[in-house]
C-alpha cells in the first residue's frame, strides 16, 4: 500500500473518531493520531467541528497539540512547552520527523549543524541514524547524506499541512511559475518558428545550388559535344582524301 493511500485511510478513520467524540474524550483521539507512525497530515482532523469547538474551552490544550503537529516544529514545542502537555516518545519522534519536512520546504541542502540544533541531536552518528531509519525508511524523504560536506541533500520530501496564510503565498508562487512558463513557451515557439524558417531557407538554398550544378553540367556537356564534332569531321575528311588518292 503506498503512503498516499495509507494516509487517506488513516485520516478518514481519525476524522470519524473525532466526529463521534467531544470535550475531554477528544484528547485520546488526538494523542493516538499524533503518535501514529504513518500519519503526517492533520488538517482534515483539525477541520472536524468537534475539534474546532475546543477553542476557548478547558480542553483547548488538545486543539493546541493538534495544531502543533499540523504546522509546528520541535523548536516550537520547546518554546511553548509550559503551556502544552508533555509529549510521549512517539509524539516526540513524530514532531522531529515533521521538523525535517518543514526545513526541507525552503532548502534542499540541510547542513548537519542546523539539523542537530533543530532536532536536539548531539552528534553526527545519531543524526544520520535518525535521517536514515526514521525519515528515509519511513518514506517521507529521500536524499543523500554527504559526510564530507556535512549536509543532507534532499531529493524528495513529503508536504506538510498548509499553515494559515500560506495558501495565498503558494497561489502567488504558482501564478509566478505559470507566467514564467507562458513566457518560456512563447520563446520556445519563436525558436521553433525560426528553426522552421531557417530550414526552409536551407532547402531553398540547396535547391538553388542543385539547379546551378545541373545547369553547369548541361553547359559542360554541350561544350564537350561542340569540341568533339570538328575532330570527327577532320578525321572524316582525311579518310576521304586518302580514298581519292588511292
Amino acid at each position: 500500500m503506498d503512503i498516499e493511500q495509507n494516509q487517506a485511510e488513516l485520516i478518514d478513520n481519525f476524522v470519524k473518531q473525532a466526529s463521534a467524540q467531544k470535550g475531554t474524550a477528544l484528547g485520546s483521539v488526538i494523542l493516538e493520531a499524533t503518535s501514529h507512525p504513518s500519519l503526517f497530515a492533520f488538517s482534515e482532523i483539525l477541520a472536524v467541528p468537534t475539534i474546532a469547538e475546543l477553542e476557548g474551552t478547558e480542553n483547548s490544550v488538545y486543539l493546541k497539540v493538534l495544531q502543533l503537529f499540523a504546522h509546528g516544529t520541535w523548536s516550537d514545542y520547546k518554546s511553548n512547552c509550559s503551556s502544552l502537555p508533555q509529549l510521549v516518545p512517539d509524539q516526540v519522534l513524530k514532531l522531529k520527523q515533521l521538523t525535517v519536512l518543514t526545513l526541507a520546504e525552503t532548502n534542499k541542502v540541510l547542513p548537519y549543524d542546523e539539523l542537530m540544533m533543530e532536532l536536539d541531536v548531539t552528534n553526527v552518528r545519531e543524526l544520520e541514524d535518525f535521517l536514515i531509519n526514521e525519515c528515509m525508511y519511513a518514506g517521507i524523504v529521500r536524499g543523500k547524506l554527504d559526510q564530507l560536506r556535512r549536509c543532507f541533500e534532499i531529493q524528495f520530501a513529503a508536504g506538510r499541512d498548509l499553515r494559515p496564510g500560506q495558501l495565498g503565498s503558494m497561489i502567488q508562487t504558482l501564478s509566478n511559475w505559470l507566467g514564467t512558463s507562458d513566457n518560456l513557451l512563447v520563446s520556445i515557439q519563436e525558436e521553433i518558428k525560426w528553426a522552421d524558417t531557417m530550414s526552409e531557407l536551407d532547402k531553398k538554398h540547396r535547391k538553388e545550388v542543385e539547379d546551378r550544378v545541373e545547369e553547369v553540367k548541361k553547359s559542360l556537356s554541350v561544350k564537350l559535344q561542340t569540341v568533339s564534332r570538328p575532330k570527327l569531321s577532320s578525321e572524316g575528311s582525311r579518310i576521304s582524301t586518302l580514298n581519292l588518292v588511292e
